[in-house]
């Protein structure tokens, strides 16, 4: 059986409305589906269960997403992602495990044929707030269902 180790809601609540307001600013520039597509992926590769959940319940939200969300993990071989989220998606891979490369140049330089600068930073804010939430979350022992 599965038990939370604690709610970080409870024991800091500020701390968990200033990540909520940063949140909440962050990845403006992209879109929604983006931006789940986007916090779903980083939260595959941390292994977040809680958070694939959320973003996946909320990515279906929008409608026509089912193939997508499944194909996610996969997104290099699926043909139902656009050119501008494979590179979103790309830059969004090399920022979740950035101590194995870096963003190598061409990357960056791949994302800027496709966003202005303020949503390059804004995918970098999203993939960042997703790795804070992915660090509570696995850390506070949080699971799918565990706050109904």
């Amino acid at each position: 059986m599965m038990e939370l180790r604690m709610n970080h809601r409870n024991v800091a609540p500020e701390f968990y409305q200033a990540m909520a307001s940063m949140d909440q600013v962050s990845g403006r520039t992209l879109g929604t589906v983006l931006k789940e597509l986007i916090k779903i992926r980083v939260s595959q590769i941390n292994g977040c269960a809680f958070c694939i959940d959320m973003h996946a319940k909320d990515l279906l939200k929008q409608g026509n997403q089912e193939n997508r969300l499944l194909l996610l993990s996969v997104w290099h071989d699926a043909p139902c992602f656009t050119a501008e989220e494979r590179a979103a998606l790309q830059l969004t891979e090399h920022l979740a495990q950035i101590t194995n490369q870096g963003v190598p140049q061409h990357i960056y330089d791949h994302a800027r044929m496709y966003f202005e600068e303020k949503q390059i930073l804004d995918i970098i804010l999203v993939v960042n707030m997703i790795s804070g939430w992915n660090r509570i979350s696995i850390g506070t022992g949080m699971y799918p269902g565990c706050f109904d």
